[in-house]
């Protein structure tokens, strides 16, 4: 698997090379003025070898980790300021009334975890709380207690080198100064989740018109929110604390009464604690892969898939099983499929439920759902799941299969993902959420006595309709679905944050996508782009995708794949639909040449960092974007 930088060996690569490196350079030159470093601030750092990177799904977002990493942060630290500056220019996506999976490779203990701040469920939900709820996620009811705070501090109290005041400081300048509205901030101020509140309405579709490209925005309650964090910590947060302002927990608890409100209460919110787990594992064609484990399903949904996948010569053109190939594209859908119809039943918050996490990728087990991969044929009944408990537990036999109803979760599209190497060997991989576009479209806050909106400026999530929307039955215990929702549970998740390491138990890559349950296969897709395509990061990334969420036959593909291969699937049986999937944003090292380098997704505003940053190559750039 190649871990260096792209060759761009051809003209036409070489020139699509140069438009992205120059569309991204110009909105990282806004993003640092509106953070406040100009590029005449910038030290005259000769030309050598970078020492850290970042690949951010935003300019600003990568401006504001490059930054910390400048001023001696490390990974960790460079991380958490992407995070919250993400909360301020990308806020459909991601931010504090949200969570999510930050994934670390800590270089000084040699250790790989994770900082789980998923969302939790309030000590009042219960497994039928959206039954007859009309679109529950614009609803209050569908906001999970937020994570993200409480999890980053734990990340730089635990592993990083700046304190969180200082880490905050990109978020709150881009908040109170403001930043240039991107194309895709743009995209989707308007829709409809934009437009579910008066307040939010108000912010993003002012008068029902749009912001323009390029139009100044500024949070001001947001930046307030973020300063009365960085003074007084995360309890700020979670805690209603009005001696000290701190009134951020109210407005939360407030906020999330919108429509058919939630159960939360001041209570749940100071009660919240991330954690820190393990991945799980495996190996790839000599590759250990390691993604996130319960409560998300994405690493063990993406290791069964290339488990499912790798007795098949995936990448020899010769045996037709070349990049965008028929058979390569059949053999991918099924193993979806098969994977997708474990994920349904068997994953699950595992601190409340018993996943088989050991038996899914059991070798034996993983073999056998193979088995139903045949070249050439589509799956004609869709599959359904298997029982993998005999792989976990001993002495257990499988179970007979009960005639139940498949369990139904609800929307979750949105999601943003970056990476980071510092220069100390530290990785981070991290997918950050408030679930589907803008959440539940409320901002969190509350009335005053005299009327008028305390407005904390920031969007809460929609996370708790990722559990099952109605309770249901896992089909081999008998026993209620692993994912109906119970008090302090975290719903499932498909975030995937992964990392490939060598040989020497080395990273060399970092990934992942944001995308709801497509995140599974567009990190699948770039996987096999770089194991068995033998692509580099760049390419890997912006190569067209497939996905299949589901057990049926219906197959998405990106409008870049063959045509050829299009009319091969739907000879098959497959009803084929083209969108764009996922976004996916890496960075990895060459250990040969210790070479740092990323790469960034198109399908989003994607942008990539090196550094040390050279003053004469900026500059040279710099006169070619004179208009």
């Amino acid at each position: 698997m190649p871990v260096r930088e792209p060759d761009f060996l051809n003209p036409s690569c070489l020139r699509r090379a140069v438009l992205l490196a120059l569309g991204s350079l110009a909105a990282a030159t806004t993003a640092q003025a509106a953070i406040g470093l100009s590029l005449g601030d910038l030290p005259g750092l000769p030309l050598e070898r970078p020492q850290a990177v970042v690949a951010v799904a935003n300019p600003y977002g990568a401006e504001a980790g490059a930054q910390v990493l400048e001023k001696g942060g490390n990974a960790i630290d460079a991380a958490v300021a992407i995070a919250y500056a993400l909360n301020v220019v990308e806020p459909q996506s991601a931010g504090i009334g949200g969570g999510g999976f930050m994934m670390i490779h800590h270089a000084a203990s040699g250790r790989t975890f994770y900082i789980d701040s998923r969302e939790k469920a309030p000590a009042g939900a219960t497994p039928s709380m959206f039954v007859g709820v009309a679109n529950a996620s614009l609803q209050g009811v569908a906001v999970g207690v937020p994570g993200m705070v409480r999890g980053t501090a734990l990340a730089l109290d635990r592993f990083g080198r700046m304190p969180l005041h200082k880490v905050l400081q990109p978020a709150i300048s881009l908040a109170d100064r403001g930043f240039k509205a991107t194309p895709r901030y743009v995209e989707a101020s308007c829709n409809p989740r934009a437009r579910n509140s008066p307040e939010s309405e108000a912010f993003f579709c002012p008068g029902g018109v749009a912001p323009a490209v390029g139009s100044l925005v500024r949070n001001e309650a947001l930046a307030d929110t973020l300063r009365l964090i960085a003074r007084n910590g995360p309890d700020c947060f979670y805690r209603y604390i009005p001696s000290k302002g701190c009134d951020i927990a109210k407005g939360v608890v407030e906020g999330q009464k919108w429509g058919q409100g939630g159960s939360m209460t001041l209570a749940d919110l100071q009660d919240y604690r991330p954690a820190l787990r393990d991945p799980v594992q495996a190996t790839y064609r000599g590759y250990v892969i390691k993604a996130m484990s319960p409560p998300s399903s994405g690493g063990l949904t993406l290791l069964q898939m290339l488990k499912m996948l790798e007795r098949f010569p995936i990448g020899d053109a010769a045996a037709g099983y070349g990049f965008g190939s028929v058979k390569t594209a059949n053999v991918m859908a099924e193993a979806m499929r098969i994977a997708f119809a474990d994920r349904s039943v068997w994953m699950g918050d595992a601190d409340f439920v018993p996943v088989p996490s050991k038996g899914l990728l059991a070798q034996p087990y993983t073999d056998t759902r193979s088995l139903a991969i045949v070249p050439g044929q589509r799956q004609v009944t869709n599959p359904v799941a298997d029982d993998p408990r005999p792989y976990q537990f001993a002495g257990v036999e499988v179970g007979k299969r009960l005639a139940v109803a498949e369990p139904v979760t609800g929307p979750g599209e949105t999601t943003t993902h970056f990476a980071v190497a510092d220069r100390w060997g530290n990785f981070v991989s991290y997918t950050n959420t408030i679930e589907s576009s803008h959440g539940i479209g409320v901002f969190a806050g509350y009335k005053r006595p005299d009327g008028s909106f305390r407005n904390h400026g920031f969007l809460l999530n929609n996370e708790l309709t990722d559990f099952n929307i109605v309770p249901s039955i896992n089909p081999f215990t008998g026993g209620p679905g692993y994912n109906d929702v119970q008090p302090g549970k975290r719903p499932r998740s498909s975030m995937t944050p992964t990392m490939i390491f060598d040989a020497k138990g080395r990273p060399v890559l970092a990934y992942g996508s944001p995308g709801g349950s497509t995140i599974i296969n567009s990190v699948l897709n770039v996987t096999l782009n770089l194991i068995d395509h033998g692509m580099e990061l760049q390419q890997a990334i912006n190569a067209p995708r497939l996905s299949v969420t589901s057990t049926s036959s219906s197959v998405t593909v990106e409008a870049a794949l063959p045509q050829a291969t299009v009319d091969g699937l739907k000879a098959l049986g497959y009803s084929v639909g083209v969108a764009d999937i996922g976004a996916v944003q890496g960075v990895g090292i060459d250990y040969k040449t210790g070479r740092y380098y990323g790469g960034a997704d198109a399908r989003r505003e994607g942008t990539v960092i090196t550094l040390p940053r050279s003053k004469p190559l900026l500059g040279w750039l710099g006169d070619l974007l004179k208009p």
